[in-house]
């Protein structure tokens, strides 16, 4: 203990870190969010390439078609000058949804990827009819990245959804506790009564 010290505080004292005094501390904030909206004209001067993330629960068009929400798809935007001197884009996305089997349906995993080479253009379809890629209208420039995705995974999925799984699709209970009768082989086979019918007489 120091000559003349505090013996109540045991002849401690506060101590000033980094605050250089006792002016207040602030930490360092948080880094924001990653933007969706982007300005696709300045990343396409850049040749930039953006990677994003998104819940498939939060896509609204892709919720009628899918038997679960849960998963996420994963998306790359590698921004480009196309040869009309218009801003592009090569949207490429990967996702395992839960569809719903039209025949029996029943949800099923289906591993989905999808590849586009698009042109922005600024709505009014001016050049759009001259334009090798698709086309995309933005907004005065801007475009919403998790609106690309959803529009090339929803391009992806199949027109009808139908699960690989023979043994089990198509599928129907006749009365509760019986065993499951596979439907399709009445459809094949729809004269087997008549033939049945024909040995007796």
């Amino acid at each position: 203990m120091s000559e003349g010290g505090d013996f109540k505080n045991k002849d401690l004292h506060p101590i000033d870190f980094d605050r250089g005094g006792k002016r207040p501390y602030y930490t360092r904030p948080m880094a924001p969010g990653l933007p969706d909206r982007v300005d696709c004209v300045q990343l396409a001067v850049d040749g930039a390439v953006l990677e994003r993330v998104y819940p498939l629960g939060e896509m609204s068009r892709l919720q009628d078609l899918l038997a679960d929400t849960g998963g996420s798809v994963q998306a790359t935007f590698a921004f480009t000058k196309v040869d009309s001197g218009r801003a592009g884009a090569t949207v490429a996305v990967e996702a395992v949804a839960q569809l719903i089997c039209q025949r029996c349906l029943q949800g099923f995993p289906l591993p989905v990827a999808g590849r586009s080479e698009i042109e922005f253009t600024s709505g009014s379809g001016e050049g759009a009819a001259e334009s090798q890629r698709e086309t995309y209208a933005t907004d005065e420039g801007l475009v919403s990245l998790r609106e690309l995705a959803e529009e090339e995974l929803l391009l992806a999925l199949p027109i009808v959804a139908a699960c690989s799984a023979p043994q089990t699709c198509g599928r129907a209970p006749t009365v509760a506790g019986e065993e499951f009768r596979d439907v399709s082989e009445d459809r094949s086979r729809p004269f087997t009564g008549l033939q049945d019918l024909l040995k007796k007489t």
